[in-house]
């Protein structure tokens, strides 16, 4: 019996620190575990993740370099603030990478990704019914992120990340009032279903219509009905 041939295996990625920093502080940006406007001071935050001073600084910068993090002169490092501006900037950017991934797929293989996302709404439309919020917002989140990557781009998944990092931050911040309305479910199915349909105009507006609703029920309070897609 002849050896494998060792070329053929190919090694596992080996995460760098700064890497694994920004990761790990992105998430608790997400998770409202780090609120938005919180200042990141070095000493604590180097201490809290057992790293020195220098891939903490690497790692932070990433996320400056994202925008999750803003830099002020003589004062430090700080989350950024959903405002209202920033939140419609945040939908803006987001609609614009979903149309693209989602004219994408439309190339590539609509069906599977019909699949896909129809799957997903399933989960959805169970976490609707048992009221369940905290699923509710995973399988949302899980259907958009879905939908860009079956485009197969990878800066297209590069920038929705960080825009659903910021999508998350809202979600946390309007978590007093955040409910989970069937509604909702019925419009990612109506997108779902139309990448089987094969109509990428029908899908386009849905996208549009589905992201300009979220921005009008966010802007100006933190009252209205949490319906973020």
């Amino acid at each position: 019996m002849s050896k494998a041939d060792p070329g053929q295996v190919e090694p596992l990625p080996q995460e760098s620190t700064p890497s694994m920093i920004a990761s790990r502080v992105r998430e608790a940006i997400a998770s409202g575990q780090i609120a938005p406007g919180s200042q990141l001071g070095e000493a604590a935050y180097a201490s809290q993740l057992g790293v020195s001073r220098g891939p903490l600084r690497e790692g932070l910068q990433r996320l400056t370099q994202e925008g999750l993090l803003i830099s002020i002169r003589n004062r430090g490092l700080f989350v950024i603030e959903m405002t209202p501006e920033n939140v419609a900037d945040m939908y803006l950017a987001r609609e614009a990478v979903e149309r693209t991934a989602a004219a994408q797929v439309h190339r590539l293989d609509p069906g599977s990704a019909a699949v896909d996302l129809l799957g997903i709404t399933a989960d959805m439309a169970r976490a609707a019914h048992a009221r369940d919020t905290a699923a509710f917002t995973n399988a949302d989140i899980a259907f958009h992120r879905t939908l860009v990557d079956a485009a197969q781009s990878p800066r297209l998944h590069r920038i929705h990340d960080t825009l659903l990092t910021e999508t998350r931050m809202c979600i946390h911040a309007l978590a007093a009032t955040y409910t989970v309305p069937e509604t909702r479910v019925g419009e990612h199915e109506a997108i779902a279903r139309s990448f089987a349909e094969g109509d990428p105009a029908i899908t386009d507006r849905l996208i549009v219509a589905h992201m300009q609703d979220a921005v009008e029920r966010l802007s100006g309070t933190t009252t209205a009905t949490g319906t973020i897609g």
